[in-house]
């Protein structure tokens, strides 16, 4: 079985946020690009299911949509231990025109599992990969926190409220993974810089898709108050305030 891990290139936490000067788009100069946290989580369980010689694991692949700009991260993926990378030379604008470009390169592969993050850091859309799956027609499990085979089996561990859930599917199907699916994620080793250098990073371009999102114009959250510091033995001012700007009470 090869696993497929869809990557998003997101920002990096410590970048500075700014728009262009109509607030209509993202303003990118400068950005420090990362790999999405949940997806970064999701490779290293993919890589740790095919290092044990137990699993039916072949091969690892990572697909990413977006423009030359994705492809250091991309190489970064292989220098952790993915065999080969996917850019879908196109614009990430919209989820389910994403959606639509990871599902084709899905279907043009033979593989079993595709691990999908929760959501990625700057959208929080949470979308994604069950429109995968619905695209593809194969099931899908959501909010995945554990991942093994079991025999033929592949078996998926979910959290709810009082404990946990396991859920057997058949493959191919699509996970999307939360905390818990790798402790923590791996660090790439001058060795894995360097041979990522000689492993292949495909191309492809874009397929039809729609889209059904536009961005109008984007703002920034008004700046915090200052900090008002409140004597310990003034009560009757703390309530004040609590009462009245904070509006808490």
């Amino acid at each position: 079985m090869r696993i497929l891990v869809c990557i998003s290139n997101v920002p990096d936490t410590t970048t500075k946020v700014k728009f262009s000067t109509d607030l209509t788009s993202f303003d990118d100069s400068g950005v420090q690009w990362i790999i999405n946290p949940w997806d970064e989580l999701a490779l290293t369980r993919a890589m740790e299911l095919k290092e044990d010689a137990s699993n039916p694991v072949s091969g690892v692949s990572v697909v990413s949509v977006g423009s030359a700009l994705v492809e250091p991260t991309l190489r970064k993926t292989l220098a952790i231990g993915a065999d080969d990378a996917i850019r879908v030379d196109a614009n990430s604008s919209d989820a389910h025109y994403v959606a639509a470009q990871l599902a084709a390169v899905a279907a043009n592969g033979d593989y079993g599992a595709i691990l999908c993050g929760i959501e990625s850091s700057d959208y929080n859309g949470s979308a994604v990969g069950g429109m995968i799956s619905e695209i593809l027609g194969i099931p899908s499990v959501s909010a995945v926190s554990g991942l093994k085979f079991a025999g033929d089996k592949v078996v998926l561990s979910r959290d709810i409220d009082g404990g946990k859930e396991e859920v057997s599917v058949p493959a191919p199907f699509v996970a999307v993974v939360q905390k818990g699916i790798a402790r923590e994620p791996r660090i790439a080793a001058m060795r894995g810089i360097m041979m990522a250098r000689k492993k292949p990073l495909q191309v492809v371009p874009a397929v039809e898709a729609e889209t059904f999102t536009a961005y109008k114009s984007f703002a920034m959250p008004e700046p915090k108050a200052p900090c008002r510091m409140v004597d310990a033995d003034n009560v009757k001012e703390l309530v004040h305030l609590l009462q009245n700007e904070a509006k808490v009470l």
